[in-house]
């Protein structure tokens, strides 16, 4: 059985790019913007970017990138950096000659960067001055040239003369007359045109590169836009979702969809101002909160937990925000309820998606102020499901499966990988790897993830990628990763690890050895991976790795364990 959703897909432009639907295409649902409104406000410093500003400081990048680096069609440019005001507009630039760009997590150790650089192969790399010695090396390792390393401004940052500030390159495409001409794309090729390579754990195993078409994020910001009916008058002004005038807050990082593609794009096609946190801090959010009237908070798990139960909260007068939207990893009916009774004047719901579907799918219903408790909305516009049983048939209202989504807005597949495409977009549809269901009024419950993904803070991690650092470790002879559920952080990676014998022997003899082994396996972690990667739910020791017959890892049964601990 297929569900639809209940509205059709307004007409979606297949022959613009990124920037040129941003800045100048005009559509039924996007509102007439003040030109005296910002779209960019920097929290720390309250500079403010006009339409213009952005418009401007674009094409002077586009034109020093052609002129000094030659960048042209399909050249990837890897960014490696914190939100910064200059981040969307190298991606306008970019995108302006016909080049991919790809986010980089900022924390990043060198090998994780190594790994996205092998991947997409960039011409040129941006990144913050705190990165730049990581950047460095990656891009040492790499065999990338330091004159294709770039580095945004940041006030009083200490950047080495060697290095190209972006600052510079705008100055410089200024003054120099225009050398190159816009990407123009043919109708129809804006769904085979790749903008962006996001990164993505898929249903299992290392991140793959997800190959996202510009068609695909102009369709799901379209599809959002048509959900919440913007630029429609069917209520009262008071109570309009999205308007033109309103200010969201901007603390998701760009490098993910989430970040970039709603909380940015989808925001400034809505009308609305995006004021920009360099780096979060809960309490810097909270002023910024206040100083901007920020009406609208786009927020993850972690982030809803700290607004319910930091002390910090209840000192700011908040009432004026009026939606808060969390997505990224489920939010549970109990914390979802405590939303509510701290904000009962706004809007508040969650939504669902993933990478490789460009991003959103479900959001809670128009019809009604509060999504429903535990459930993730109801389906955007263009957007088909299927509930897969497993054995090859589909299942109807109200029974759990496997969620197998259609929509306009779904990415080509992987890039460079065949096999993992083959086993992750079928047909036209995508495998989510999520156990779900849908109701009779069309309430989607995503109730389990049959893909090994962890999210700790809403960020996906995938277990091969930690035991095979693990494994590398002296004394380990096995291990198996799992998530340690966690109020917080959603999961906590937690390591069953078996021993190799003489440690073994030397742990059994002395209890101490065994809490200075487990201190050393978590600091191996520690040093080779970013943050939210670290063995934060801890080492359990183990005697052997429970598997099938056919040798795969029972990672049901250490999940079980996990809980029983946390317990």
């Amino acid at each position: 059985m297929e569900f639809h959703s209940a509205g059709p897909l307004p007409v979606v432009p297949d022959d613009l790019t990124i920037p040129q639907f941003m800045f100048d295409y005009k559509h039924p649902n996007r509102p007439e913007r003040d030109p005296n409104s910002p779209w960019m406000i920097e929290n720390d410093t309250g500079r403010q970017f006009l339409h213009e500003d952005i418009r401007r400081r674009t094409f002077a990048l586009a034109n020093a990138l052609h002129i000094k680096y030659n960048l042209s069609d399909d050249d990837v440019v890897l960014i490696f950096s914190r939100n910064h005001t200059d981040y969307p507009i190298m991606i306008f630039a970019v995108h302006m000659l016909g080049g991919i760009t790809s986010g980089a997590n900022p924390d990043f150790h060198v090998n994780e960067l190594v790994y996205q650089i092998n991947e997409t192969k960039p011409a040129l790399i941006v990144a913050l001055p705190e990165c730049l010695d990581t950047a460095q090396k990656a891009a040492d390792s790499a065999g990338i040239p330091s004159d294709r390393i770039l580095v945004f401004n940041v006030p009083a940052a200490d950047i080495p003369e060697s290095y190209v500030t972006v600052d510079a390159l705008v100055a410089f495409g200024e003054e120099t007359k225009s050398d190159f001409q816009e990407r123009k794309l043919k109708p129809g090729e804006a769904k085979t045109k790749v903008a962006l390579l996001g990164f993505s754990s898929g249903t299992t195993g290392n991140p793959k590169a997800v190959a996202i078409t510009h068609y695909g994020i102009i369709a799901n910001i379209i599809q959002l836009a048509a959900h919440n009916r913007v630029n429609e008058d069917y209520c009262s002004w008071e109570d309009r979702r999205f308007r033109p005038g309103d200010v969201v807050n901007g603390v998701l990082p760009f490098y993910h969809a989430y970040g970039i593609h709603i909380n940015l794009l989808y925001c400034l096609f809505a009308g609305m101002t995006y004021v920009l946190f360099p780096k979060f801090n809960y309490v810097k959010m909270l002023e910024g909160i206040v100083r901007y009237r920020i009406t609208h908070l786009m927020l993850v798990p972690p982030l809803v937990v700290l607004m319910c139960k930091h002390a910090a909260t209840k000192k700011y007068d908040l009432s004026h925000i009026r939606l808060i939207m969390c997505g990224a990893a489920p939010l549970s009916a109990e914390v979802c309820d405590q939303l509510y009774q701290r904000f009962p004047q706004a809007h508040i719901g969650q939504v669902y998606g993933m990478t490789e579907l460009c991003s959103v799918n479900v959001m809670f219903s128009i019809d009604n102020k509060r999504g429903k408790l535990g459930s993730s909305g109801v389906l955007l516009p263009g957007v088909t499901l299927k509930i897969s049983r497993g054995d090859g048939t589909y299942a109807g209202y109200d029974e759990e499966g496997e969620l197998v989504i259609k929509t306009a807005s779904m990415a080509l597949g992987y890039a460079n990988n065949k096999q993992a495409t083959e086993e992750t977009f079928l047909d036209g549809w995508v495998k989510t790897g999520d156990i779900g269901k849908i109701t009779r009024d069309g309430e989607i419950f995503v109730v389990d993830r049959m893909k090994e993904l962890m999210k700790v803070k809403a960020y996906p991690v995938a277990p091969a990628e930690l035991e095979g650092c693990l494994l590398d470790h002296p004394d380990v002879a096995s291990t198996c990763v799992v998530g340690k559920p966690d109020e917080y952080s959603g999961e906590l990676p937690l390591a069953f690890v078996v021993l190799r014998p003489a440690t073994a022997e030397r742990v059994a003899r002395d209890p101490q050895a065994g809490e200075d082994t487990k201190r050393s396996i978590i600091q191996h972690v520690a040093d080779n991976k970013a943050k939210y990667k670290h063995l934060t739910g801890g080492v359990e020791f183990i005697s052997s790795i429970p598997t099938s017959p056919s040798g795969k890892l029972l990672r049901r049964i250490l999940r079980d364990k996990a809980r029983a601990i946390r317990a």
